[in-house]
């Protein structure tokens, strides 16, 4: 009787393993190898090009399909309306009938394909020959390219680009009658037409340099050149262990600088050419700059602007510089108590005609557009509003007063994330959505300009492709719905969106959850986070893709998700200043939340045992949620990572986690917080690395080893910011399944 409860204790034991997947097998590694050969060439109708007819008189384009077939399409835009180029099947018998040769009408072999103004005809070459073809009626006969058939453009609207700022700088005058040069550490002047030359400026000062790209007034008679105060070198050195041309290790050096480093300082000076004088300039205004840019002249030339950003990143002015007294002010000035996105959310256009500056900012607490007086800096009226962010300019159209430009957040209830197309006057009326359909949007304007391609789609919906009018946004026909059907039958899973209240009980948090081709509903799960929380951007996958990196690691027995925290941009600036100087966030509230709410209706996400990944600030954050909460994440694979951001790049580090340096960077580094690791951690580092210092990691190393922790660590000999390729990859699956399933990987069939 003692011995029944044993025996049937072990019974269930078995029972119960035996019902539990087998993992780390070399069926999974080979499904997770060929995963993306297996999906690919499996999405149709997806990638669709117009070739528009003149005038924008519609169009047509070319379907490729699976195995090689095809459709040509023609878009009758008057109407509304797509339809076959020509019956394919009447096409491919009469080429048949006039070269004696079999042709399949889903792979006719046409090229050069252009049509009458009429649409009733086209041309083209097939079978070595030229043939004009009554699309009615499919006949043919042979003849040369016809010189008023219509081939189609695919070129967009020229001078519809982004409108980028430029500002002249040129070593001769306008007028031609003067060259600006350096000699012995000064600013000369020479006469091209007599040749004789004269001093500018008078130091010798070897730490102050000038450059002599200088800006020119229009009417020549006064100039502005740059002078540049030199600051900290900071050399990098590497040692590559394993150079391919010689043996022993080679040293490379680079200069690298670091947050809180002396800068190079770049100050404008003004100059007369006719007294040859320079006309000082109080730089009260822009004594400390990081970066001093966009220099330009009014068309008077008696005055230059040019942009200030304050080292610190709290600053932000347009400083107006009267070229006759030298006086300066600040047409514009931004402040803020966290900081100004100067590299991703900057936009500043001159309208000279009408005194008016276009202008971006984030004053309200949303990235939006503002129109202002050139002279006061006063706002005019605010061009874009609302609890939503603009998020690049595409155009700006002088002549009709508009401003075309993508934003995100329009729609409630649509994921803030999603870009869509817009247009709107100055004035901030007539708002216009040049696209609709809830996905994220790519669009390809007509070459005149009255119509655009919208393709637009979600990471669990293929694209759909349409025609819209530029002037109301109107759509005239849709084009093309991608077909997804083969990737279904090859075992896609489809990627599920998914979204949770963050720390603060009413922000949305947005992210997606990928599961394994052969997912078991009734099985339980380890969860691996892929995490970026870099504040330069958001990270979610957005369009449609049928590979995703996080598939290929859920092939191995896991669910992969990807989660965009607070301290992400393209939301509020209230969202985005969660990450000023608190890097080391990461948005872990927002991420452990929305996984707690995913589980508590997905029974097989087992949050017992989670894992989490990252590269170069991914790196950084990675480990930092084994740090500060390894009650929750257990395995933790961290590659090239900014461990401690005293030891990163200066402009990236300086801009979310300020200047000067203070306590806070220590408290956030992965160094310090090294003695505070539980679970498993394998760090990968490239010893060549040229965007991360290596040592970065390397610190990390040596912090775990004074606190007698356990850790794995792979050095790449010669490898750079990255993974260390195929090999990388491996070692990265390998942990995972070792350390989350507890099973030895098996990636042959001969250790099965």
């Amino acid at each position: 009787m003692s011995s029944f409860p044993r025996v049937t204790c072990t019974a269930l034991l078995v029972l119960l393993t035996s019902r539990l997947p087998a993992q780390g097998t070399a069926e999974d590694y080979r499904r997770a190898a060929d995963l993306r050969k297996q999906f690919s060439n499996k999405v149709s109708r997806d990638r669709i090009r117009i070739r528009w007819f003149r005038g924008d008189e519609g169009g047509w384009y070319r379907v490729d399909l699976e195995e090689g077939k095809r459709e040509f399409v023609l878009v009758d835009v008057e109407r509304g309306k797509r339809r076959a180029a020509f019956d394919h099947e009447d096409l491919a018998k009469a080429l048949a009938k006039e070269t004696g040769k079999a042709f399949d009408s889903k792979r006719l072999p046409l090229e050069q394909l252009r049509f009458s103004k009429d649409r009733k005809h086209c041309w083209f070459r097939a079978a070595g020959k030229g043939w004009l073809c009554d699309r009615d009626k499919c006949t043919l006969q042979e003849a040369g390219q016809p010189q008023d058939f219509d081939a189609g453009s695919d070129k967009e609207p020229p001078g519809w680009k982004r409108p980028g700022f430029e500002s002249p700088r040129n070593r001769r005058s306008p007028d031609g009658a003067w060259e600006v040069f350096v000699k012995n550490h000064d600013l000369h002047l020479r006469d091209r037409k007599s040749g004789s030359e004269f001093r500018l400026s008078d130091d010798t000062d070897e730490k102050r340099r000038w450059s002599d790209r200088v800006f020119w007034s229009p009417d020549s008679k006064r100039l502005v050149a740059y002078r540049t105060r030199q600051g900290a070198t900071h050399t990098v050195h590497m040692v590559e262990s394993s150079p391919k041309k010689q043996l022993q290790p080679k040293l490379h050096s680079h200069q690298y600088l670091k947050p809180g480093d002396k800068l190079f300082q770049v100050r404008p000076h003004l100059f007369d050419v006719a007294g040859g004088r320079e006309i000082p300039v109080s730089d009260k205004l822009f004594s400390n700059p990081w970066r001093v840019r966009e220099l330009r002249w009014n068309k008077a030339g008696d005055r230059f602007t040019f942009r200030y950003n304050q080292r610190g990143h709290q600053v932000l002015r347009l400083i107006e510089v009267d070229a006759g007294s030298g006086a300066a002010r600040a047409v514009i000035e931004e402040t803020s108590k966290t900081f100004i996105d100067y590299a991703y959310k900057q936009f500043l256009f001159y309208l000279d005609k009408t005194s008016e500056l276009l202008w971006m900012s984030e004053r309200d607490g949303w990235n939006h557009l503002y129109l202002l007086d050139a002279q006061t800096g006063k706002v005019k009226n605010q061009v874009t509003r609302g609890n939503w962010v603009v998020r690049k300019i595409d155009r700006v159209d002088v002549k009709s007063r508009q401003l075309w430009f993508r934003a995100s957040g329009l729609e409630e209830g649509e994921d803030p994330y999603h870009v869509h197309f817009c247009r709107i006057n100055f004035d901030g009326t007539n708002l216009v959505r040049l696209t609709t359909g809830d996905g994220t949007h790519r669009i390809r304007y007509s070459p005149g300009g009255d119509y655009l391609v919208s393709s637009w789609s979600r990471v669990d919906r293929p694209p759909v492709t349409e025609v819209r009018r530029t002037d109301t946004g109107r759509r005239v026909c849709r084009l093309e719905r991608a077909d997804i059907s083969s990737l279904k039958a090859a075992g896609w899973q489809r990627p599920e969106r998914f979204t949770a209240r963050g720390r603060d009980g009413r922000t949305e948090i947005w992210g997606v959850i990928y599961r394994p081709t052969n997912f078991d509903e009734k099985l339980r799960y380890p969860v691996i986070e892929k995490i970026y929380a870099g504040p330069h951007g958001s990270f979610v996958p957005k369009e449609f893709r049928s590979l995703h990196d996080g598939q290929s690691l859920a092939e191995l027995g896991f669910v992969v998700v990807q989660i965009d925290g607070m301290g992400t941009s393209n939301r509020s600036k209230s969202f985005h200043d969660v990450c000023h100087k608190n890097l080391g966030d990461s948005g872990f509230p927002d991420r452990i939340l929305w996984m707690q709410a995913a589980a508590a209706k997905r029974p097989w996400m087992d949050l017992s045992r989670v894992g989490i990944y990252g590269g170069s600030a991914g790196g950084q954050s990675a480990l930092r949620g084994m740090l500060a909460h390894g009650d929750f994440y257990k395995v933790a694979v961290s590659v090239c990572g900014c461990h401690d951001n005293r030891m990163d790049k200066v402009w990236w580090n300086e801009l979310w986690m300020g200047w000067p340096i203070g306590p806070h960077y220590a408290q956030q580094s992965n160094v310090t917080q090294a003695h505070r690791l539980t679970g498993s951690l394998l760090l990968i580092v490239g010893e060549l690395d040229r965007n991360v210092d290596p040592a970065s990691t390397m610190q990390v190393v040596n912090a775990l080893i004074k606190a007698d922790k356990d850790f794995d660590l792979l050095v790449i000999p010669g490898g750079g910011h990255g993974i260390g390729g195929s090999y990388g990859i491996r070692r990265r699956r390998d942990f995972f399944v070792r350390h989350l399933w507890s099973v030895k990987p098996r990636r042959k069939a001969d250790e099965q």
